[in-house]
């Protein structure tokens, strides 16, 4: 089984490792582009500051960002476990998880997607930057584009035979996309909030309560180590465990979708 997760706006803001390796990094393969993103961002950081708080989408409170990003390469590192503090992490508490019983699983398991890495392991070692998915940062373009060509073939052969459980939101969905039988062995989750009214119930997508879910979902199927190899029984060891979990019919256009409902 391998999670797909997104990383998250919210990051710790310094470490106490060695600088970045870019060689250290999972998929080493990827090491050349992840140089000439990082070319990118660093160009365009050295340019005048509100022009990088323009194109990396900064709230002014953050112009510290763009500092953080200018200095990358000799910026101490922390584990990718240790970097990622929002929502979805609140709850899937990787340092935990890396310290118990579950910590090989979750190593092999759970990668991450980055604007600037492409894709990292938790344990892979990482200095803080800002830098989201669907930035086009010049001269790359969108960076979810440059990504997927890059990603395709080296995921794919990562995710063969595997269960994929995909976790991630739209921008880093659309770096890699599986295809053909990867397609068939994907799920994307999906958390619905479920509400009656008038006898009438109506389900509707929350973004907030979602990326807890899915956090709270990753950090069961780890902890649990549970050992689904298809769609099918992954929708039944999450009802066992006490979801509500319902599988989409198979498309054409895409892979199932696992609806989790929450109710009031």
């Amino acid at each position: 089984m391998l999670i797909l997760l997104p990383p998250s706006e919210g990051k710790a803001t310094s470490g106490d490792g060695p600088p970045l390796d870019l060689a250290s990094l999972t998929l080493p393969e990827l090491s050349e582009a992840r140089e000439t993103v990082l070319e990118a961002l660093e160009t365009l950081c050295s340019g005048p500051a509100d022009t990088a708080r323009e194109t990396l989408r900064l709230p002014a409170t953050q112009g510290g960002a763009v500092q953080r990003d200018l200095g990358v390469r000799a910026a101490p590192t922390l584990r990718a476990a240790d970097l990622y503090t929002g929502v979805l992490y609140d709850h899937l508490r990787l340092p935990e998880l890396l310290a118990g019983d579950s910590a090989e699983l979750t190593r092999r398991a759970v990668l991450v997607f980055s604007g600037l890495w492409g894709v990292v392991g938790v344990e892979d070692p990482l200095p803080p930057y800002r830098l989201a998915m669907d930035v086009r940062l010049p001269p790359l373009g969108p960076l979810a584009a440059f990504w997927r060509e890059r990603l395709t073939d080296p995921l794919t052969k990562t995710t063969e035979g595997n269960l994929v459980v995909d976790c991630r939101s739209a921008a880093y969905a659309a770096a890699f996309k599986p295809a053909g039988e990867t397609r068939e062995r994907t799920v994307t989750v999906r958390v619905q909030r479920e509400t009656v009214s008038d006898g009438v119930a109506n389900r509707a997508v929350v973004s907030h309560t979602a990326k807890a879910t899915r956090g709270a979902i990753a950090r069961t199927l780890l902890a649990n180590r549970v050992a689904a190899s298809t769609p099918a029984e992954l929708a039944e060891a999450l009802n066992d465990l006490g979801y509500t979990a319902e599988l989409g019919a198979p498309t054409r256009r895409g892979p199932r979708v696992l609806d989790v409902v929450l109710r009031d």
